[in-house]
């Protein structure tokens, strides 16, 4: 129940809140202020709900992962999705408020993931946020998801505009430029399998769920696990898009080897290989992962003489940001940070648990819109959810026209070369 002092503040800090948000962008740059965001995550198969402001403070988070559920079905069903995000999302608010201290008139808008992802999952989010925001008076921020995996280092990590980000997860693998908050110059696309999809398929394929010590990984984990103990220049992999002179990303072609190589070890094996692991299932892991890294340094590599021509990053003070699930996997991320020593480039990774999706991303990308200004004004009616939406301004085809052809990649502390 309300005191009589306290419903005077509410009054005071509701007329505020209105005069912020009609007020000029100016006043939403004041340090001075403290905005607070509740986000909510619902792109994919995880929900994730957490409580952001304007400080970096990670007041409350809470998540949902339907991992173990989907696994059993070899990939993720989409009304299943939908049905444990419903029945999920509401505790998972709750629980990020009561972490945090608040209740949902404490918060100054709500921040809700719409695009891309799965239009089922991304419903259930979108409708949420609606009800509360509707029930609650509160403004309603659409975010883009790939936007919000891109300046979440920007969060744990002190990374100024404009940086490079690297995305790899198990639905995304793209290299961008972000200027701003919401400007962001795509130098590179994934063009078929991601890479975390890749290592998920490839992994049930090895039949890793054999393995009992191995039941709680996901695939891509369970292959990192396995490769320490491999030679990853023991089993060749061809390299993929080698005369493709852009940044573009391909991984079906190493899925579809992956595969050819494991069943030529499995016909070795005869009809032992029916409920079995194949013998050379640790070289084979590690073998992989660097034909992976290859393919993405490349990239990469090219990615940084582009700007190095077309001056879209300083000279000094450089950052490279690496994030996505994929990003958690140490091997690869040794492998880009090597590439980006090489041009005076820092690396930031946002921790494992924000580099997949999260509840925190969707609302420190509402923090940062709020201190800018943007999609602020947007007819709550008029937000829909999308299940594809391209990120940013496209710069494919000028990074193919500039024709820039990356030599031999050097590993040196892998002993040997790869070309």
């Amino acid at each position: 129940m309300f005191n009589f002092k306290y419903s005077l503040k509410l009054r005071y800090l509701t007329l505020r809140y209105k005069l912020k948000f009609n007020s000029s962008t100016s006043c939403y740059n004041s340090h001075r202020d403290l905005h607070t965001v509740l986000g909510i995550e619902s792109s994919c198969d995880d929900t994730g709900v957490a409580v952001v402001n304007s400080k970096k403070q990670i007041l409350g988070e809470s998540l949902h992962n339907q991992g173990r559920a989907h696994r059993e079905f070899g990939g993720i069903i989409p009304t299943l999705a939908r049905d444990f995000h419903q029945q999920n999302i509401d505790g998972l608010v709750s629980d990020a408020l009561k972490q945090a201290e608040l209740n949902i008139q404490d918060v100054d808008a709500i921040a809700v993931s719409v695009k891309p992802g799965l239009t089922l999952s991304l419903l259930v989010g979108l409708e949420h946020a609606k009800v509360l925001c509707h029930q609650h008076k509160k403004t309603l921020i659409p975010i883009h998801h790939m936007e919000a995996h891109a300046l979440t280092a920007r969060l744990s990590n002190h990374v100024e505009f404009p940086y490079l980000v690297m995305l790899m997860s198990g639905g995304h693998c793209l290299l961008a430029v972000v200027e701003g908050v919401d400007k962001f110059k795509l130098l590179g696309t994934c063009l078929d399998t991601s890479p975390g999809d890749m290592l998920d398929k490839t992994a049930r394929r090895l039949k890793l769920k054999l393995l009992p010590e191995l039941a709680a990984y996901s695939g891509g984990a369970a292959i990192e696990k396995l490769a320490v103990k491999g030679d990853p220049h023991s089993i060749k992999f061809s390299h993929v898009m080698s005369t493709t002179l852009d940044c573009n990303f391909s991984f079906a072609g190493l899925q579809f080897q992956a595969r050819k190589k494991i069943e030529m070890e499995e016909a070795k094996m005869g009809s032992s290989a029916a409920g079995s692991v194949i013998p050379s299932l640790e070289n084979m892991c590690a073998s992989l992962q660097l034909a992976i890294l290859n393919h993405m340094a490349k990239r990469l590599y090219r990615a940084f003489m582009f700007c190095d021509m077309k001056g879209l990053l300083p000279e000094s003070n450089r950052s490279l940001v690496l994030s996505g699930g994929v990003a958690s996997n140490l091997f690869i991320r040794d492998g880009l940070t090597h590439i980006a020593n090489q041009f005076d480039c820092d690396v930031s990774c946002p921790p494992p648990r924000l580099c997949t999706d999260n509840g925190v991303m969707v609302a420190w990308n509402g923090v940062e819109k709020i201190m800018k200004g943007i999609d602020l004004d947007v007819n709550m009616d008029d937000i829909k959810v999308a299940h594809r939406s391209p990120l940013g301004v496209s710069m494919v085809e000028e990074v193919t026209k500039a024709h820039l052809k990356v030599g031999r990649i050097r590993f040196p502390y892998l002993k040997q070369e790869t070309s």
